[in-house]
């Protein structure tokens, strides 16, 4: 699996060791020094795998002439000027806002397609589930395609494809064509998802990312929130048509920002480099690291394919996990129907004001980023003897309690019309601080858990997470009209209360599951006192 995901960058203190945020950016595998995967290393079959530099000495003495970038002549991307690297990370996170908008835009007036067309509103919450489907199983198509041909291509591939089939969208005339179009357009618009975490890596060197992780996460997790915003206006002054006019609109300025974008995969400007060495110098033993370690492209893609479930099916944390994210974004998506429901049905407001009221989820999630640095904090504190993975999970103890907190308060605010609008808001507001802490606390854990399979373990999440949030258009709406609002959302706070104790479960047994895990990391918690006992032992 290729590219450093996302999910790396956010974690603080970063998750991935040096060496193994090399081996990404170097080899682009998640774990290049896999001896179960590594051809033609005489390293194969050891107990230890080597590092790169031990990779490089190894081919050197079997005459091949290793190419790397030479420093000083900008051929390293993290080389370049800090006004490039900010152009490569302004586009990119203009495509990630691209594919947020994608999916939320449209429900800013969803019942403007059922009345023109005549179609069922279910049907039209189809355009919504067709097009997230696409974010969880894109990305194990188009990441291999990366390590072949770069990134920079596939940007532009799929960012066409994003463009061009929105158009059938907004031309729309039958209910085939709307939720057709929107399948192939949420396929293409995953691109973006399984390489930006890459792209942000390839250039930025980790102590320099602060400013471009904030754009990144404004654009990851406010951006779904600014969907509905925008469009409701949009539904309610221009019809629903329009909402995808200005998607295409975007979407197409985003596709002409995709043609400028330099390549930054150090892979393919390194093999690049070696053909022309090749060409230059007659001899061809000039070859890159990757070229002589790279598995064939058929044997990449079927890692990709297969590894994921592998994962998903036999790593307790990476299930369960992914099973708790997996209803924290749903539930994301529910709000795009329920918050309608709570405030165009039952208090009259017109859907520009509706939209507005996601406000409150974007003020939630601000706060959650505001508290990153408490976090950090409190991670170097239990950690001081040693990191291990368990020490990620204080955020998700906290988002485990606001989360079904926030549900409850809106189940029994948002049913009522005569109860202030002010009330569903703040129930809006500890849903984002809540969604936020548990998603990054949550994602943190898993990398730091399996930091040697972080793509794998990330893919295996995504497709999970995006098949089950795809779901919810389907039965959300049913389910509030026919259950009754605040049954509904009660019924969804107790599900949340259900699983609340699983970051607490994992917080104490979390090390016993990796012990018994081939894939996972070793490192377990040393406190004061073991510590204490150990020293005194070795001074015996």
């Amino acid at each position: 699996m290729p590219s450093e995901p996302i999910e790396a960058e956010l974690a603080y203190p970063p998750v991935l060791s040096p060496a193994q945020e090399e081996g990404f950016r170097v080899l682009e595998k998640e774990n290049p020094l896999d001896r179960h995967t590594t051809r033609g290393s005489t390293f194969v079959g050891t107990a230890t795998p080597p590092d790169l530099l031990e990779l490089e000495a190894t081919h050197t003495r079997q005459g091949y002439h290793i190419v790397t970038f030479d420093k000083g002549k900008g051929e390293d991307p993290r080389e370049w000027s800090n006004g490039k690297k900010w152009y490569i990370t302004m586009c990119t996170a203009f495509l990630c806002l691209a594919v947020a908008l994608g999916s939320s835009l449209i429900t800013g007036d969803m019942k403007g397609p059922t009345n023109e067309l005549g179609i069922k509103q279910i049907i039209t919450n189809l355009t919504v589930t067709c097009f997230v489907i696409g974010f969880g199983i894109g990305p194990l198509l188009l990441a291999p395609l990366s390590e072949v041909f770069g990134r920079r291509p596939v940007y532009i591939v799929s960012m066409f494809f994003f463009f061009m089939f929105t158009l059938p969208s907004a031309l729309a005339h039958n209910s085939a064509t709307l939720v057709v179009a929107r399948q192939i357009a949420g396929l293409a618009a995953s691109a973006p998802i399984c390489n930006v975490g890459g792209s942000l890596a390839d250039v930025w060197a980790v102590e320099q990312r602060g400013g471009p992780m904030a754009v990144f996460s404004a654009t990851l997790f406010v951006g779904p929130c600014l969907g509905p915003m925008i469009g409701g206006w949009i539904g309610e002054r221009a019809g629903w048509r329009w909402n995808y006019w200005v998607l295409f609109i975007f979407t197409g300025a985003c596709t002409l920002f995709t043609l400028f974008i330099p390549e930054t995969l150090a892979p393919i400007l390194l093999r690049k480099k070696a053909a022309k060495l090749r060409k230059d110098t007659g001899d061809d033993k000039y070859r890159t690291l990757e070229e002589l370690e790279s598995l064939p492209f058929s044997e990449s893609l079927k890692i990709a394919l297969i590894r994921p479930f592998i994962m998903l099916f036999c790593e307790p944390i990476v299930l369960f996990m992914s099973f708790y994210l997996s209803f924290v974004y749903s539930l994301l998506y529910l709000m795009f129907f329920a918050f309608p429901i709570a405030f165009e049905e039952i208090r009259g407001f017109g859907m520009g004001i509706t939209g507005i009221t996601f406000v409150s989820i974007m003020l939630g999630i601000l706060l959650a980023m505001c508290c990153v640095p408490f976090q950090e904090r409190l991670y170097r504190k239990v950690t001081k003897n040693g990191s291990f993975p368990e020490a990620r999970l204080y955020p998700m103890m906290v988002g485990a309690f606001i989360f079904p907190i926030a549900l409850f308060i809106f189940a029994f605010t948002g049913a009522y019309a005569w109860v202030h609008w002010i009330a569903p808001c703040i129930a809006g507001t500890l849903f984002g601080l809540g969604m936020v802490l548990l998603y990054i606390s949550a994602n943190s854990y898993i990398i730091d858990s399996y930091s040697s399979y972080a793509a794998t373990a990330m893919a295996a999440k995504t497709f999970m997470r995006s098949e089950v949030g795809a779901m919810v258009p389907l039965f959300v709406t049913p389910m509030f009209h026919n259950m009754g609002f605040q049954y509904a959302g009660l019924l969804l706070a107790l599900v949340g209360c259900v699983i609340a104790p699983m970051p607490f479960i994992f917080y104490k047994y979390g090390g016993r599951i990796r012990a018994r895990s081939s894939r996972a990391e070793t490192g377990q918690r040393i406190r004061d006192s073991d510590r204490g006992i150990s020293e005194k032992n070795g001074l015996h």
